[in-house]
């Protein structure tokens, strides 16, 4: 492997800061209708013709189902010390609500057993974007039952888990999942427009924090957090209108859910158009029920955005200047590279009074990986890797509460919407064989978190 020079040391980072990596059910499980399990949105967008870009689904994908304990060894392997990985909930309460399939309660204990056995750190997500589809039906994120039904779902996770699991984050990217599956329509459950994004917005706040209180309720000793998707954002030029531009677009994409749950209300002031769900779909008591005291706030960040001013672009009023046009570095997805988005995003979340501990939940890169006599040597990664650690450490020196740093991901596996195009993964996925093969990227983590 090509030797690689990084500017710090694994023990920069402190004796106590956590080495993770991360996963999620429906990227890397399988098993879409196996031991009881029921159908999620995604299983239904998958199946739509020219919804996934290169025409596959996840109904194998990795195997992880089948593979779990392998996969955790993998890990293990590279040094990691925290295995994140996600509960599918159709798997739990196959209809949404009521019956519990037992099969897949079981199919948990056994992941976190075997992370257990072999040392590592269970992390649970218990949200990642695979709503059952029975209660898409219903309305899904849209309908305010979901809330209910939600903290039903985080109540039976947590009754048969909770006194082996410690650390849960309770929902992934609510962002995410409400602005590309209910505003865009390029995710599942595929609606478009601001009359699903609004109440989904509002739901998933109201939800993510019932089901924090049960946590706190229930699981004595608890770590508690969420995970946001987050992009440092900078104005193209240095106009009032560009200025303002950027502000109107981190009001939307960063502060939309932090700001709530710290008790601060959505940013309405930066971006008007938030004050309708308060007035259309935000009960009198909504506003202390949006907040939560977490122990950490997961930030979940890639790539920064530059944002000009655009009149023509509808309700926004906003657009992106592509990194392309800007001639920057950027990955296989065409995300800028930027250590100093990192950072940016970091110290901006940092600056709040009230902030709780911060960890980096997930990062991590996408690049055409070849396969080579047995060898991926994707330096590309390994760089990318260092760059974002090292401003990570930058932040961390400058007074950030920064407890840990988790990658996205371990294997490449179904990234959503576009396949099995984009890989992340520290390890290579034969689909036809589910051979892994580390990559370089992996290998030097591996001698990076092993070095004495």
């Amino acid at each position: 492997m090509e030797q690689f020079s990084a500017p710090f040391h694994r023990h920069d980072f402190g004796e106590h800061f956590r080495w993770g990596i991360t996963i999620s059910a429906f990227q890397n499980e399988g098993a879409h209708d196996h031991d009881g399990k029921g159908a999620s949105i995604w299983d239904d967008f998958t199946s739509r013709k020219g919804k996934i870009k290169d025409g596959t689904h996840a109904q194998v994908t990795t195997d992880f189902y089948n593979r779990y304990r392998d996969d955790i060894l993998l890990a293990r392997s590279m040094g990691f010390k925290v295995f994140r990985f996600s509960i599918a909930w159709p798997r739990i309460l196959p209809n949404g609500t009521g019956a519990v399939n037992q099969a897949g309660i079981d199919f948990y204990h056994r992941i976190i057993d075997a992370c257990i056995e072999l040392g590592m750190e269970p992390w649970v997500t218990l949200y990642h974007w695979d709503l059952p589809l029975a209660l898409e039906h219903k309305g899904g994120w849209s309908h305010r039952g979901v809330v209910f039904a939600f903290e039903e779902y985080v109540r039976i996770c947590v009754e048969a888990y909770g006194e082996k699991v410690k650390n849960w984050i309770v929902m992934n990217e609510p962002f995410g999942f409400t602005s590309l599956g209910y505003m865009l329509g390029v995710h599942a459950p595929g609606k478009f427009g601001l009359s699903y994004f609004f109440p989904a917005v509002h739901h998933a706040l109201l939800a993510q924090a019932a089901g924090a209180k049960v946590i706190r309720k229930m699981v004595e000793g608890a770590n508690i957090g969420i995970a946001l998707s987050c992009s440092y954002i900078l104005p193209h030029t240095q106009t009032p209108a560009d200025i303002q531009a950027a502000r109107k677009a981190d009001a939307l994409f960063n502060r939309t859910f932090l700001e709530p749950i710290l008790g601060m209300g959505y940013p309405v002031k930066d971006f008007p158009l938030l004050g309708k769900i308060e007035r259309r779909y935000a009960l009198w008591r909504d506003r202390d029920s949006l907040s939560f005291d977490y122990d950490f706030i997961g930030v979940q960040n890639y790539f920064p955005l530059v944002i000009r001013r655009n009149p023509f672009m509808p309700i926004v009023g906003v657009s992106e200047v592509k990194p392309r046009f800007r001639k920057v570095p950027v990955t296989a997805m065409g995300w800028e590279i930027s250590g100093e988005g990192m950072y940016g995003i970091l110290k901006q979340f940092a600056a709040y009074p009230n902030i709780p501990r911060l960890i980096v939940t997930e990062n991590g890169a996408a690049f055409n990986d070849v396969l080579t006599e047995g060898r991926i040597h994707d330096t590309d990664r390994v760089n990318y890797f260092i760059t974002y650690l090292e401003a990570i450490l930058k932040a961390k020196h400058e007074g950030v509460p920064l407890d840990g740093y988790f990658v996205w991901t371990l294997t490449d596996n179904f990234e959503w919407a576009e396949g099995y195009r984009a890989r992340f993964g520290l390890a290579h996925v034969d689909l036809d064989t589910q051979v892994r093969t580390l990559k370089d990227s992996g290998l030097w983590f591996r001698d990076f978190l092993h070095d004495k």
